[in-house]
């Protein structure tokens, strides 16, 4: 992976000379001391995989797994871990340790910024795998209806089969840009951290995407809308110049180009809880000193139609989440429901 966070990489170290606690305030983004969501996946699982709870009571293994997590990451353990929430305020993460899929989340609503660091503990009590996701991901996983949509939107066709919303990207964007020789092709992951100077500007993805309109491919059936995303998902990476397709399930889908992937077969846009024009900070390094927001993400949607045996990629729009709301007009979904219960995929852990 190549990005600029590459040489400030020993977070242990970062954080034990910086004196803070897990309670301390730490900007989002910040190249020395916040550990992105990956990377705090690999650091935990080091320390945590193998770990033995065995013949611990409840509070007990929960506090050991904390005090773990602590001596992973380079802060001193606290004599008395807080009620917080999340538990781990400076880096923005809840914990949760399971023996079954079942996962319940109590009295709250699941956070966008928030990460969730999700253990996995075997029938004799070792400590098997960690994930870490964030909360647009834990919503993304629900089936039940227990959880409705956070945002929506509508997306009305026009005369028009593909459309430029914005010409320009976000004025935070817009500094990252190179000026000129827009690569055509990338050796790195889409899912990498966006490097700067080797972004491609919003007008270039649009030019490079609207190829995909007539597009087919085949329909997975009308209840695998992940699988039929994850096929528009391999276009548009091929598109943009991207020699493989890599997806981690996080937002945005192509996070190299800060580029948020939709597919549409009918007119209701489903957005998580991920607010298009939202000032929020991203989960990603800074970049030249500035925090991405999640309005500065290029929104890339297709409407397509389907026979049932293939889709056909009709239409292609393509706009920033800071204007987002401009073109697709946002009607809001019920509430989340206080007592949450998700089923983990039986996948989830091998991802």
């Amino acid at each position: 992976m190549s990005n600029e966070f590459q040489p400030t990489r020993n977070y242990y170290k970062n954080i034990a000379e910086s004196h803070l606690s897990i309670y301390s305030k730490i900007e989002i983004g910040d190249p020395h001391l916040w550990i992105p969501t990956s990377d705090l996946q690999t650091l935990l699982e080091h320390r945590l995989r193998g770990l033995s709870l065995r013949g611990l009571a409840l509070r007990t293994r929960s506090k050991v797994v904390k005090q773990e997590i602590c001596h992973a990451l380079g802060y001193p353990v606290p004599s008395l871990f807080k009620r917080t929430r999340p538990r781990f305020p400076g880096q923005v993460f809840d914990i949760y340790i399971q023996k079954a899929n079942n996962l319940q989340i109590w009295n709250e609503e699941i956070a966008l910024s928030r990460r969730y660091v999700i253990i996995r503990v075997s029938s004799d009590d070792i400590i098997e795998r960690v994930r870490v996701v964030s909360g647009d991901v834990l919503a993304s996983l629900d089936t039940t209806g227990t959880l409705t949509q956070k945002y929506q939107a509508r997306l009305t066709t026009g005369a028009e089969k593909t459309e430029l919303i914005v010409s320009k990207d976000t004025e935070n964007v817009l500094k990252l840009l190179s000026t000129s020789n827009h690569p055509t092709s990338f050796n790195n992951s889409p899912i990498d951290y966006p490097t700067p100077c080797k972004m491609l500007p919003i007008e270039v993805i649009y030019q490079r995407i609207i190829t995909l309109v007539g597009s087919q491919f085949p329909d997975a059936g009308y209840d695998q809308e992940r699988n039929r995303g994850a096929r528009l998902h391999r276009l548009v990476c091929k598109a943009l110049g991207f020699k493989d397709y890599r997806d981690d399930g996080r937002f945005p889908d192509i996070r190299n180009q800060l580029v948020e992937v939709k597919l549409q077969t009918s007119p209701t846009i489903d957005l998580g809880l991920v607010c298009p024009d939202s000032e929020e900070i991203l989960d990603i390094p800074r970049i030249k000193g500035k925090q991405i927001r999640h309005r500065d993400v290029r929104y890339v949607l297709f409407y397509a139609s389907t026979d049932g045996m293939k889709v056909t990629l009709t239409h292609a729009y393509v706009a920033t989440g800071e204007i987002f709301f401009s073109r697709f007009p946002r009607f809001e979904g019920k509430v989340i429901n206080k007592k949450i219960q998700l089923m983990l995929p039986n996948d989830f852990f091998a991802l």
